[in-house]
């Protein structure tokens, strides 16, 4: 058995896992550690815990200490420096007219390099902006382009719902969403009303879709043929979470509304999505 601990690197970010090398780390813990990209600075977001050391296919780095005064007055430095980095990198941006739209900065703990988050709808040849940097800051440049999604989750914000943005409040990492999702729930197909402020489909539609689908298994869809206690008749709307049908009946045209479970289905339907409406909103499940 292997003693580890996460650590994350970002309010809402993907967990890390090193080994304490047997010093009392307690949650929210700063810890120097090393990663791919340099030593870091991260906060223990899961304390002390063993696990089978065959889980883990590479070795579990050690961390190098529990975060010092010194360590937090160099972070606050490299925050002063980030926000000059911004300030800088948008002027040379203006200066070489790039089409490109700075997000966010980066200083690695250590001060070996400098990330430069960006968005842009073309590929941008950077080589000149990335040769200006290095010399202002005599240090590793990276430039990194992000899609519209990681956007968000870097700069925040309120959704629809009126809560903070679950990409930037809990969500770790982003799962694909589909426009089948957002059909089996029965939602408007309408743009404006299925997509966050990024434009792409809203998030809560995969972590809400699992329970959809459990619902799906046990009520009869729009268009099924059902028998209810007025006659036979099709289900012409459907409310999942109620359970409430609105069912045509075939004797009188009247519309009655029933409960799922004082119909049964003769011959159900299927949730179909047209080709021509799926193809026009496509874009809306990219990153």
């Amino acid at each position: 058995m292997l003693k580890i601990i996460g650590v994350r690197f970002k309010s809402v970010g993907k967990v890390y896992y090193f080994d304490p090398q047997g010093k009392d780390v307690k949650q929210g813990d700063k810890v120097i550690v090393e990663t791919a990209r340099g030593v870091e600075c991260g906060e223990v977001a899961v304390a002390d815990r063993e696990i089978d050391e065959s889980t883990f296919n590479n070795p579990i780095k050690p961390i190098i200490r529990i975060a010092t005064d010194d360590d937090m007055k160099r972070i606050e430095r490299n925050k002063a420096k980030e926000k000059e980095a911004f300030r800088i990198c948008e002027a040379k941006i203006a200066a070489h007219k790039l089409n490109m739209n700075l997000i966010d900065v980066e200083c690695t703990f250590d001060n070996n390099k400098l990330l430069f988050y960006f968005t842009a709808e073309n590929r941008v040849d950077f080589r000149e902006l990335v040769k200006d940097l290095a010399s202002v800051f005599r240090t590793r440049i990276e430039l990194r382009q992000i899609g519209v999604r990681d956007e968000a989750k870097m700069l925040g914000g309120l959704g629809v719902c009126g809560q903070p943005f679950c990409c930037c409040r809990f969500l770790g990492d982003f799962q694909p969403v589909s426009i089948k999702m957002a059909k089996e729930q029965g939602l408007s197909l309408n743009p404006t009303k299925i997509s966050g402020t990024c434009g792409r489909l809203m998030c809560c539609l995969k972590y809400e879709q699992d329970a959809y689908e459990d619902l799906l298994k046990t009520t009869p869809k729009q268009g099924a043929i059902v028998k209810t206690t007025s006659g036979r008749g099709v289900v012409e709307e459907v409310n999942l979470i109620t359970g409430k049908l609105r069912v045509k009946l075939d004797n009188n045209d009247t519309v009655a509304t029933f409960d799922k479970k004082e119909v049964e289905v003769i011959k159900d339907s299927v949730i179909r999505i047209d080709k021509n409406e799926m193809k026009a909103l496509k874009s809306l499940e990219g990153k």
